[in-house]
């Protein structure tokens, strides 16, 4: 396995208060990659009215948060298996697909690398080139595939390098996964924020592939990690049946289920984050560019991966510059493949990213 560095995560903010003595409240987390919109104006003004909710459980099946999730993502209510988060998901795949052999497109999230080795199994990496931006040679990728490797893990678009791979290529890749027995496991945690999310999401493939799962959550487009709100997708239902027998039931509480339903029906809510992710984005990728002492990667997400250029710039030395400013962002040297050259930092208000730029820049 490799190595990962002790680091600040997007919720350690506490460990910061103790460590800076700022009060968490006051920081503002550039690290989190989280909807800087804040919770659906939807859900703040109705949840309170269906508190009585609690005094019952709820379905086992959850049918309508099923349903409102399957017209949201665009599928068969029947393909969607419901979790604790994406993270509570993760692991149920893992345990049931047991992957002696996993092969994983880094650098990315490292909680897929933990999964698999808790269950046993080895991870291998696949490690995406920064001469060519972090966008994966598919012909190279695919020509490395084989039968030895049970399950492949990509997280489009991925995290920390905000890239994605369009739906013809995870045709692509599908298709010699097929041949040589490989399940795939696809991480869409971002994909919403994405300005061409209809050509990379695979939803559509799961109608004609079984070998693919798909991860999905509301922690980020959303804004409520703490909702603990997961889903999956996959049109192969013996996966559904096996993952829902291992399953314990009423893993989601009936508030969240009650929540779920009126998020993803919240569509004023949903094309402003879209609006602003998507002009904060590309104004953002443009400044960085434009400036010698840094090198941003392409962005899909809602965030952006940036290589430091300049001679005594460092990811801790910039970290450490902006969380005493209140703002932190992710020191990307305990990524797989990356260094202290690397920062990552999510797209918030203008306002707030402005105030970013100026600490960054200066």
């Amino acid at each position: 396995m490799l190595q990962h560095k002790d680091h600040f995560h997007g919720s350690d903010l506490e460990k910061i208060e103790q460590i800076y003595k700022i009060r968490k409240e006051e920081i503002v987390s550039f690290s989190a990659n989280v909807n800087p919109l804040g919770i659906s104006p939807l859900l703040r003004e109705t949840l309170a009215s269906h508190i009585d909710a609690i005094t019952t459980y709820p379905d086992r099946e959850y049918r309508s948060l099923r349903n409102c999730i399957a017209a949201y993502a665009d599928t068969d209510y029947e393909n969607i298996i419901m979790g604790n988060g994406s993270t509570e998901l993760i692991s149920l795949f893992i345990q049931l697909e047991h992957p002696k052999k996993a092969l994983i497109i880094g650098p990315t999230y490292s909680e897929y690398e933990r999964e698999i080795a808790l269950g046993g199994g080895t991870c291998l990496y696949y490690p995406l080139k920064e001469e060519l931006d972090f966008v994966l040679d598919v012909e190279h990728f695919t020509s490395q595939l084989n039968e030895s490797i049970d399950l492949l893990v990509i997280c489009n678009p991925n995290n920390p390098t905000s890239g994605a791979i369009t739906r013809k290529t995870m045709r692509r890749i599908l298709d010699v996964c097929k041949q040589n027995d490989i399940f795939v496991m696809v991480d869409e945690t971002y994909v919403e924020f994405a300005e061409n999310e209809k050509e990379i999401t695979s939803v559509p493939l799961t109608a004609f592939y079984n070998n693919i799962v798909i991860l999905r959550g509301t922690s980020k487009f959303f804004a409520a990690p703490g909702l603990r709100l997961g889903y999956a997708i996959t049109g192969n239902r013996d996966f559904i049946k096996s993952i829902n027998t291992r399953k314990n039931p009423w893993t989601i509480n009936s508030l969240a289920v009650v929540a779920g339903e009126i998020m993803f029906q919240d569509k004023d809510y949903i094309q402003k984050t879209r609006d602003l992710i998507s002009g904060e984005r590309a104004r953002m990728y443009h400044i960085f560019s434009e400036d010698s002492r840094f090198k941003p990667y392409p962005p899909s997400g809602n965030f952006m991966l940036v290589r430091l250029l300049a001679d005594g710039m460092t990811s801790d030395l910039l970290f450490d510059r902006a969380i005493r400013e209140k703002m932190m962002v992710r020191d990307c040297s305990t990524f797989p493949f990356l260094d202290n050259r690397y920062i990552r930092f999510c797209f918030m208000s203008r306002e707030m990213n402005d105030k970013l730029i100026e600490c960054i820049m200066r």
